[in-house]
């Protein structure tokens, strides 16, 4: 089943109730997520940050005017590979109850195209080790297992 008239438009501050939802809907994101009402100020004072960076974009995917998922864009540039940008796509998610209809494959393919369009040379991406389905979702649209991803939490 594909997803119906999917857009995907920058995300704004009223997004990060369910941005956090979202972040939250899983085993590893009820550890690592505060779902409370108010949220933390903290996730507003990220949400200030990422968007102020230039070489960030966090994007989320609307279907009907509702926010269904979401993914956030870095684009890191460097010196390796001859001076070449690479595009790190994170925390992709759609919600819980729109799944399997499409809709990460739009985000991931909007970000795809967004860092060639940017220059990359190379998209990036990190999934736990755990999330099984989500690295045969990655594997079918053309990524392919390439590093050892390590980690030191604070």
């Amino acid at each position: 089943m594909t997803a119906n008239a999917i857009t995907i438009r920058r995300a704004r501050r009223e997004d990060v109730d369910k941005i956090v939802a979202m972040l939250a809907d899983d085993a590893l994101g009820k550890t690592r997520e505060r779902i409370e009402a108010p949220l933390p100020d903290s996730y507003f004072q990220a949400f200030a940050r990422v968007d102020a960076d230039p070489n960030i974009t966090l994007v989320v995917a609307e279907e009907a005017s509702v926010v269904v998922g979401c993914l956030q864009l870095c684009i890191l540039p460097g010196l390796s590979s001859q001076g070449a940008s690479r595009g790190l796509i994170e925390d992709v998610r759609v919600d819980g109850s729109r799944r399997s209809r499409g809709i990460g494959e739009q985000l991931v393919r909007w970000a795809v195209g967004e860092a060639r369009a940017q220059g990359c040379k190379l998209v990036e991406l990190l999934t736990h080790q755990t999330r099984v389905d989500a690295q045969r979702f990655y594997e079918r649209l053309g990524f392919a297992r390439s590093h050892i991803g390590m980690t030191i939490r604070f």
